[in-house]
């Protein structure tokens, strides 16, 4: 179900429109999976290192984030659909991908990891009840609920495969 505008941060909205505009969230979450992939493994060896402007990210370096952010985002929906209290904290995403070890890794093999990471969360999301999808907790110090969560990991994929399309290639 759409989450109201009450259940995220003004900095994800565009996030939830992008991924509503696509129909059922799960479906896409799971359609994804196999696109993303599917379009990440295209791309030429070429331009895996290639940024469209200086100090922007290398393809390699943004799938490296789609990777960290789809961890985060899935340890964020754990923590809030099993009622945890506590705030959790945000990620700098430039610091993360400064520290990420990307010498020797393959476009294909970093897009086999985030497929991979994608099915492994589709677990953790199909149990999901409407009751834990109701939930809410506080994440980078703004309140977000679990069904949010799901529009919130759609939407950042789909910006930034937007943005590889526009800008790299």
């Amino acid at each position: 179900m759409l989450p109201d505008v009450s259940e995220y941060a003004p900095f994800y909205a565009n996030y939830v429109e992008t991924a509503a505009q696509l129909g059922d969230i799960v479906e896409t979450l799971n359609r994804l999976a196999e696109d993303t992939y599917q379009f990440l493994i295209t791309i030429s060896k070429e331009k895996q290192d290639y940024a469209y402007a200086p100090g922007k990210w290398t393809i390699r370096q943004l799938v490296s984030h789609l990777i960290d952010a789809e961890r985060v985002f899935a340890y964020r929906l754990l923590c809030i659909s099993r009622g945890e209290q506590q705030p959790l904290p945000g990620f700098e995403e430039n610091s993360y991908v400064e520290h990420a070890e990307l010498q020797g890794r393959t476009l294909e093999n970093m897009a086999d990891e985030f497929k991979q990471l994608r099915l492994a969360n589709l677990f953790l999301i199909h149990s999901l009840t409407a009751e834990q999808l109701a939930l809410s907790g506080i994440a980078s110090g703004n309140r977000v609920t679990v069904n949010a969560l799901l529009y919130i990991m759609a939407g950042h994929e789909l910006h930034h495969l937007r943005i590889i399309k526009e800008r790299y290639l």
